[in-house]
């Protein structure tokens, strides 16, 4: 019964879950980042509060943006523009140097006082007439860009390529009040390498609210638009959500920019190609693409379609690479013959809800019912913090599956079954003289249901690791009347006959409990759960051979504030390892809840943006804790237990289709 249930609800999520590969900004690069490995620069301060002196300081800062991007001192990269939240009535930004080949600069809005502004909300450009309101002009916004050839708007008698925020990183900005928002024209400089990443934005103007027009790709180094919002307010001519233009007269095998996680908002269309581009290639993970136009064409109404290649020159051309998406709006592409300048891919789940008369183009899924949902996300979010709690979401989804009383799991492949080992504890004999006759590990077909081995009397805590025809399992040595004490190693090649050795001593006064074990180049790693000197904390050891292990000194996990951290579960895809670990309850969550981070060394690390990965939902208690996961059939499987913490646990399942290393890296 429980094969049946278990592939009957796998089956059921893979109908209802987007999935699939995230594009990664390398950390290395930004030097705001724990693992940043560039060159150190300047850091500069910008508020109204400060004296507008120097900007070395929060005392000192300058008080408008552009001041802060003029003192940049040079062009090897790696300084940092810091603004504390506030309304900045300033348009035509150009910082005084581009960024370098692995040192970025950024430009980032305090949003949160976490860098020490004391301020919080939005950091907004708006580039407005304060006392006439919406600046509607050509080459008036908040990114500088002039062409002194063209007829209308801000003429100011040169041009000025927006080349110069190359390799420069912007993020928790709001840009408003002009023609453009977040948006770069390389003017007299296309046809050049180009890149910037933009984070946690909402961009906004009259034409476009984002995009990037007339470089040639950098190979591997994309401009990238993450966790954004888009919109733009006007129609006619050259306007778009967002504006894309390349420069080669082929099309590229890599994208000129890459869309994560971001919304698109426009009157006709939400993406477009330049009327001036050649070939250009964007890519679109997890977006939602809204074009307000479902007009009735019997009435004589016209629409560019959501992705949109009216005007195009004659050497322009649009390929979109879609993942995951979904769309809205009159049709999929410009009717008519403007469409044959378009070509495009899709991945995973891609629904458009379209004019009942429009075709579907292969590969989309076509929506019938009103997208509520979508139409939810159409308004700019109102705060950093609605930005982030849209985008910001665990990518799992809870199965409806109960494994029943159980606590600490790991779910391996043996011999090409999914198994689940795991322990039984009667905790409600703790400290009665009775504990260990209740106390064993576990091993469980997942397919059949059979338990298959019952071993380790006296031993809690089961990790698992599957090395070619070995079982290896991990489990802390319980007492009658105490905590738990060293960690032993079982192991067995038939389920039925295991061998025990020590594997890890407790030191002192101490208890060990949870440990979880990966491979990296240098052989085996294990994270492992100790009360010392943080009740609780984790610890690091490493093996040549699952069998001898040696303590790593000094490096010892305890979260961002020395805080509870406990039921590791590691992994490691180069460059990183990850740990998904218990969190002791926060404000604004239910009870206990897993946390992921990451690091390239052990020793910095960096939390995701998701956390909590997994928190307690409606019969589960206040707990989701001592996860562990294996990939089956191509998919991501994490078994997680619930409960009180105290009286009662079940191991669940929650899922996420694609590898383990995707999985992780979407979470970043």
């Amino acid at each position: 019964m429980m094969n049946t249930i278990f592939n009957r609800s796998i089956k059921l999520v893979l109908c209802v879950v987007a999935g699939g590969s995230s594009v990664l900004f390398a950390a290395g690069w930004d030097p705001m980042e724990v693992d940043y490995s560039g060159r150190k620069g300047a850091t500069i301060y910008v508020s109204t509060s400060g004296d507008n002196s120097d900007g070395s300081s929060w005392a000192k800062a300058f008080h408008t943006i552009q001041a802060g991007l003029s003192a940049v001192p040079d062009d090897k990269g790696g300084h940092r523009v810091i603004v504390r939240p506030d309304r900045y009535l300033e348009a035509n930004l150009a910082p005084a140097h581009p960024g370098a080949a692995g040192a970025y600069n950024v430009l980032v809005g305090d949003f949160d006082g976490a860098l020490g502004s004391g301020g919080a909300g939005w950091v907004l450009i708006d580039s407005g007439d304060p006392e006439k309101g919406f600046k509607s002009w050509d080459w008036w916004g908040p990114i500088r860009a002039t062409d002194k050839n063209w007829p209308t708007g801000n003429k100011t008698g040169e041009t000025f390529s927006a080349i110069i925020c190359d390799r420069w990183i912007f993020r928790n900005l709001y840009t408003a009040g002009g023609d453009g928002g977040l948006f770069w024209d390389l003017t007299d400089k296309s046809g050049q390498g180009f890149t910037v990443i933009v984070e946690d934005c909402v961009g906004s103007g009259r034409a476009f609210g984002g995009g990037v027009c007339y470089p040639i790709v950098r190979p591997g180094e994309p401009s990238v638009f993450r966790r954004c919002y888009f919109l733009s307010l006007d129609f006619v001519g050259d306007t778009a959500g967002v504006l894309v233009g390349g420069w080669e007269k082929t099309l590229p095998d890599e994208p000129h920019v890459v869309f994560e996680d971001c919304t698109m908002v426009n009157p006709d269309n939400a993406v477009a190609i330049s009327y001036a581009a050649h070939c250009t290639r964007a890519r679109f993970v997890n977006c939602r693409l809204i074009a307000l136009n479902f007009t009735q064409p019997e009435m004589g109404g016209k629409s560019t379609g959501i992705i949109c290649t009216q005007g195009h020159s004659p050497t322009g051309k649009l390929h979109v690479d879609l993942e995951d998406c979904i769309l809205a709006g009159y049709s999929v592409l410009t009717p008519g013959k403007d469409a044959e300048a378009v070509s495009f891919t899709t991945r995973g789940r891609v629904q458009a809800y379209v004019q009942f008369k429009q075709s579907m183009p292969e590969g989309f899924e076509r929506l019938g019912l009103w997208p509520t949902e979508l139409f939810a996300r159409m308004a700019p979010p109102k705060t950093p913090e609605d930005l982030k709690g849209n985008l910001h979401k665990s990518p799992l989804t809870k199965i409806p599956v109960n494994f029943g009383q159980a606590m600490e799991n790991t779910p391996v492949i043996y011999r090409g079954k999914p198994l689940l080992v795991y322990n039984f504890r009667d905790d409600s004999k703790n400290k009665t003289g009775d504990h260990l006759k209740d106390m064993d590990l576990r091993i469980q077909d997942l397919c059949t249901g059979e338990i298959l081995a019952k071993f380790g009397q006296g031993h809690s805590f089961a990790n698992a690791f599957v090395e070619g025809e070995t079982m290896h399992v991990f489990a802390s040595e319980g007492t009658d009347k105490d905590w738990f004490k060293s960690i032993y190693h079982f192991t067995s090649t038939d389920l039925k006959n295991w061998t025990r050795e020590l594997a890890i001593p407790l030191e002192g006064d101490e208890h060990l409990f949870n440990c979880s074990v990966c491979r990296d180049e240098q052989g085996y790693v294990m994270a492992y759960e100790s009360n010392q000197p943080v009740q609780f904390c984790f610890r690091f050891a490493r093996s040549k051979d699952l069998s001898a292990w040696e303590k790593i000194p000094g490096l010892i996990f305890t979260g961002e504030k020395k805080e509870y951290s406990a039921c590791p579960v590691i992994r490691y895809f180069v460059p990183y390892y990850y740990v998904m670990y218990l969190h002791a309850a926060i404000p604004g969550h239910n009870g206990w809840v897993t946390f992921l981070a990451r690091s390239k060394d052990l020793a910095a690390w960096q939390l995701s943006p998701m956390n909590p990965i997994l928190e307690a939902g409606q019969g589960e208690g206040c707990n989701n804790s001592d996860v562990d996961l294996f990939e089956w059939e191509g998919n991501t499987y994490v078994f997680y237990a619930t409960g009180d913490q105290q009286t009662w646990g079940s191991v669940r399942v929650a899922m996420v289709p694609g590898s383990m290393k995707n999985f992780y890296e979407s979470c970043f």
